[in-house]
Parts: structure tokens; C-alpha cells; sequence
């Protein structure tokens, strides 16, 4: 997937968010300005990736609050708090809550762009993984019942005579549903199935 370059611009102060939206566009950025918590939250989905700048202290909503909304929303936002009533505890709870960052009014430049393109490149990660783990759960879909028990089993390291028995089949038969299970999930060992595993949060049997 390509990388994306979008950056919302949340700030109830329009003199600031305007100048900030030029800067941003000078440099290439795609940016989108709002002056309200909720016309920004109103505007994001699951889908939504790219920087959110975002003030701290705005009427109704504050940011702490905003990021929140994010989280729960699914959004895949890197974020940058921009604002000029920090503190040092506001800032360690936004950290601790995904914030990239906490800048402080007036910002440098150079400080914003930094910051900004971090933050991008996050989303594009977040981005990515998100892609690979919807192809992921695509493939394990494909599994049948059946397969799905045997891959169970196999990530618990049992052989395939010990599947067999507790199954009830023969070991070719348990031979011919591990190699599906392998072809399905695009993997060549069982250490790659274990690892797919922990994705799909898929446990071992017992």
C-alpha cells in the first residue's frame, strides 16, 4: 500500500491553525484544519491514517479526550499534541497513551516538521501492519474446521502420530492437513506457524 502523507490539524485557535496549515503545505502535506473536537471526530473512521496535530486545551472536548475517541475509533493516527498549556504529568499521560509527542506553543519549525513526518511515518507502519494482518486472518478464513484443530495442535509441538491418536485419524491423514494448513497460511515451518499464530491470537492445544 502507498504511504500516506495526511495531516489533520486540530486547533480552536483559527489564526494558528492557519498559519500552521500553510507551513505544512509548503512542505507537500496534505493538510485538513479543524476549529472543534467534534467536526474532527465526526470526519475519522477505522480507515483514517495520517498525523493528527492536536491542541490540548479546547472548549468541550480537551485532547486527552480526543485521543481516546482515536484509539477507540480504530484510526491509525500518529499524534502530535501542540499546545501552550503543558505540563509535565499532561504530557507523560499523553505519551503513555500513544502521543508521539507534546510540543509546546509557539512551536519551531523545524520542531513541528520533526515531529510531523515521525509521526507519519508511524501511521505508515501502524498502516501496513494492519494491511498484513487483514491478509492474515483472510487466509486463515480459508481453513477448514478441521484444519484449523490440526494447526492447534501443531503449535502446541505434538507430532503428527500424537494429533492422530487424539483425533481419531491416521498420521497420513493429520500429513496432508498440516501441509494445507501450511499452504493456506503461506508459511514453510512450524516456527512461522507459531508466529502467525500469536497474530491471529490463535492458542495451542492443550
Amino acid at each position: 500500500m502507498s504511504a500516506v502523507a495526511k495531516v489533520f490539524l486540530v486547533d480552536d485557535e483559527a489564526e494558528l491553525r492557519q498559519a500552521l496549515t500553510r507551513l505544512l503545505k509548503a512542505e507537500g502535506l496534505d493538510v485538513e484544519g479543524f476549529g472543534s473536537a467534534l467536526e474532527f471526530l465526526a470526519r475519522i473512521t477505522e480507515e483514517t491514517t495520517g498525523c493528527l496535530v492536536l491542541d490540548l486545551a479546547m472548549p468541550g472536548l480537551d485532547g486527552l479526550e480526543v485521543q481516546q475517541r482515536v484509539a477507540a475509533a480504530g484510526a491509525k493516527l500518529g499524534i502530535v499534541f501542540l499546545t501552550g498549556h503543558g505540563d509535565i504529568p499532561t504530557s507523560v499521560r499523553a505519551v503513555r497513551a500513544g502521543a508521539l509527542d507534546f510540543l509546546t506553543k509557539p512551536v519551531r519549525r523545524n520542531d513541528l516538521l520533526r515531529a510531523v513526518h515521525a509521526a507519519l511515518a508511524h501511521a505508515n507502519e501502524q498502516h501496513a501492519a494492519a494491511a498484513v494482518n487483514t491478509n492474515l486472518r483472510a487466509r486463515y478464513a480459508r481453513l477448514t474446521p478441521r484444519e484449523r484443530e490440526v494447526f492447534t495442535h501443531v503449535i502446541a509441538g505434538k507430532l503428527n502420530k500424537v494429533v492422530a491418536a487424539h483425533l481419531g485419524t491416521t498420521e497420513q491423514t493429520i500429513k496432508v492437513h498440516r501441509a494445507r494448513v501450511m499452504e493456506k497460511l503461506a508459511v514453510d515451518s512450524v516456527a512461522d506457524l507459531v508466529r502467525v499464530a500469536q497474530q491471529l491470537g490463535v492458542k495451542p492445544a492443550p
